[in-house]
C-alpha cells in the first residue's frame, strides 16, 4: 500500500521516531516546530550513523516569537545540518519529514511533546515514488532558496499556490457529508464553499477550537465566519478532552485531505504549507472511525455573544478582548 495513516495520540511519538531510526540513507525535515527530546535524540543517533540529515526549522511565529532555539543548537552541536525556513515565506508550517528518498511523511503534527500527547493530529506517510520526488524537489528548493512549481496533476496540496482552490474543488464535489477539523475558518471562499456544500443538502460537520484560541487580531473574523456557517444549519463542534490542532477533510467516507494548512488567507497567500489528498480505502476508513467518534464526543460550541465573551475571561491570555472586542449583539442569548 502506498499510503498509511498516523493518528496523534492514538499511535504515539513510535511512528516517527521507528521512521528515523530506520533511516540508512537521508532524512529531510521541514518543521513549524521541533522541540521533543526524544526526537532529537534519535536524530542525532542517525547522524552518528552516518546518515545524511539536512533540517529546515522556521525561525519565528507570525508574531515576532522565536522558535527552535533549543532544537537548532542541539542538532547543530551534534554536526547536523540546520537552516531556517525559506523567507520568501512569511511562515514556513509545512511538516514533512523524507526518509531514505523513499518515504514521505505529511501531517499537521509539530514535533512538540504536547502535539504527541495531548492533541488529536493526522499525518499520512507515502511511498508513491512522484509524491516522494514532489516532496523533495520542495524541500531542496526552498533549502537553496531558489523558486519551486508543484507537478500539475498531482495529489500533494501546496501553499502559497493552487492549494485554495484546490480545498474549495474538494468541498465541491462532495455529495452526501463532509467532516472537517481544523483551528481556524478565517478564509473568506472557502467557508462561502462550505455554505453552498449545506445549502446543496450535503451534511456539513465542523470542529474548531473555542474563541480565546484566536488572536486578537482575527476574533471578530474568526466568529463571524464560524457564525454564518452556524446559521445556515452547519453544525459547529469543539473537541473534549483533546486539543485539536488537525487539519483534515473527509468527504463521503470515500475521500480525504490531511495536511498543516489551516483554513485561513494566510496560510493559503503566505505560508509555506502542505497537505495531500487520498482514496485510499484503509486510510479513509480509519479517518472515518477516528472524526465520527471525535464527532459523537465533542460538544456544540455556543457562539452568542456572552459564550464568546466569557470563554475569553476566562482566560486572562485573551480577557481583555472581552472589553474591547466589536462582537455584534445578533447572536446575543
Amino acid at each position: 500500500m502506498a499510503r498509511k495513516l498516523i493518528v496523534m495520540p492514538d499511535d504515539s511519538i513510535e511512528p516517527i521516531l521507528a521512521a528515523i531510526g530506520a533511516a540508512t540513507k537521508s532524512l529531510r525535515i521541514k518543521m513549524f516546530s521541533l522541540s521533543d527530546h526524544r526526537v532529537l535524540s534519535a536524530l542525532v543517533k542517525a547522524h552518528k550513523l552516518k546518515v545524511k540529515i539536512r533540517v529546515l526549522l522556521n525561525p519565528a511565529r507570525h508574531s515576532g516569537e522565536i522558535q527552535n532555539r533549543g532544537a537548532r543548537t542541539v542538532l547543530l552541536e551534534a554536526g547536523i545540518d540546520v537552516l531556517d525556513t525559506n523567507p520568501a515565506f512569511a511562515v514556513t508550517h509545512e511538516k514533512s519529514m523524507v526518509v531514505d528518498d523513499a518515504t514521505a511523511f505529511i501531517g499537521s503534527l509539530n514535533w512538540d511533546p504536547d502535539n504527541f500527547e495531548e492533541t488529536r493530529e493526522f499525518a499520512v506517510t507515502s511511498t508513491d515514488p512522484d509524491e516522494v520526488a514532489e516532496v523533495i524537489e520542495c524541500f531542496d528548493a526552498d533549502w537553496s532558496r531558489q523558486p519551486f512549481e508543484s507537478r500539475r496533476p498531482s495529489n500533494l496540496i501546496w501553499c502559497p499556490g493552487p492549494g485554495r482552490q484546490q480545498i474549495a474543488d474538494f468541498i465541491d464535489q462532495a455529495k452526501h457529508s463532509l467532516f472537517v477539523q481544523n483551528e481556524r475558518y478565517q478564509d473568506a471562499i472557502i467557508v462561502e464553499h462550505l455554505v453552498r456544500a449545506k445549502l446543496r443538502g450535503v451534511k456539513v460537520h465542523v470542529m474548531t477550537r473555542p474563541s480565546h484560541s484566536l488572536r486578537a487580531k482575527k476574533l471578530v473574523e474568526g466568529v463571524g465566519d464560524l457564525r454564518i456557517m452556524n446559521d445556515v444549519g452547519i453544525g459547529i463542534h469543539k473537541m473534549k478532552p483533546l486539543k485539536l490542532h488537525a487539519k483534515v477533510l473527509v468527504a463521503d467516507k470515500a475521500r480525504a485531505v490531511v495536511g498543516s494548512i489551516n483554513l485561513t488567507s494566510s496560510s493559503f497567500d503566505d505560508r509555506r504549507e502542505l497537505a495531500i489528498q487520498l482514496n485510499d480505502p484503509d486510510v479513509v476508513d480509519r479517518l472515518v472511525k477516528v472524526v465520527h467518534d471525535d464527532w459523537r464526543n465533542s460538544h456544540v460550541l455556543d457562539l452568542s455573544d456572552r459564550a464568546v465573551l466569557a470563554d475569553l475571561e476566562r482566560h486572562p491570555k485573551n480577557g481583555g478582548l472581552a472589553r474591547m472586542s466589536p462582537l455584534t449583539t445578533n447572536h446575543a442569548d
